[in-house]
């Protein structure tokens, strides 16, 4: 496996991203992963290395770049569920990127990056976030659409909102197949969202799949999480790897 870290020019500044891609065989058909809350850390590096052991080039990129490098977090990402001071330096950090307008400049970026990368194979791209990255995926399948032909959401949050922003508004110009998973139990995703996403979605004539995972939390599909539930880790793998393979 290669692994690089570098910085991509951005309108805002520089943002530090994780790269990772086979040895050989390339150029590899890439995949954007799109970091979850908790920051970029090796949990993440792990999951990116995943994808990318199958034949895929992974770009993974510090979201928070406008605030702190991922090798310099605000905030201890283990302690998040016990200690409050943590987990309000998350969320304050979160509320930072909640437009997202920003993400849509900010994958400009990647975009450019991507067309002078050697072991990068051009665009349609795939691209996965967990989440609060999960509405990402969406408003980029949307913002661009001849650039993605695949997005994963899994558990993610502000899918459809009352925000001008919200991802849901962009569905008209999605061309890229979706897969859209939730957690059973999960306090940060509605209900009324679940069943809500085929009211949007169908009109367009959009292709996509929306799983619930019973018996899951939010979270399920991190190891390092107390709610990890592997049967639904591994299986959300399976879907994703069919999906960009498709």
């Amino acid at each position: 496996m290669h692994e690089k870290q570098g910085d991509i020019a951005t309108r805002d500044g520089r943002m530090d991203t994780f790269v990772c891609h086979p040895e050989e065989g390339g150029p590899f058909p890439v995949v954007i992963f799109y970091m979850d809350a908790p920051a970029i850390r090796e949990e993440l590096r792990d999951m990116a290395r995943r994808i990318a052991t199958v034949g895929y080039y992974v770009l993974l990129p510090n979201l928070y770049y406008r605030s702190c490098r991922a090798d310099e977090p605000q905030f201890d990402a283990s302690r998040i569920h016990q200690d409050e001071e943590e987990r309000n330096k998350m969320w304050k950090l979160m509320q930072s990127i909640a437009d997202n307008n920003l993400l849509i400049s900010d994958t400009a970026g990647m975009l450019d990056f991507l067309a002078d990368e050697d072991q990068a194979a051009p665009a349609p791209y795939g691209c996965v976030g967990y989440c609060m990255s999960g509405q990402y995926v969406l408003s980029m399948a949307g913002a661009y659409p001849d650039q993605f032909a695949a997005a994963a959401s899994i558990y993610g949050v502000g899918l459809i909102t009352d925000r001008p922003d919200s991802p849901h508004m962009r569905a008209d110009k999605i061309k890229a197949e979706l897969y859209l998973a939730f957690a059973e139990v999960d306090r940060y995703v509605p209900q009324e969202v679940i069943t809500g996403l085929p009211d949007v979605l169908d009109p367009h004539s959009i292709d996509y799949r929306i799983e619930v995972y019973p018996g899951t939390e939010h979270g399920f599909a991190f190891p390092q999480r107390h709610c990890y539930d592997k049967q639904a880790a591994e299986r959300h793998w399976e879907r994703l790897l069919a999906l960009f393979r498709r």
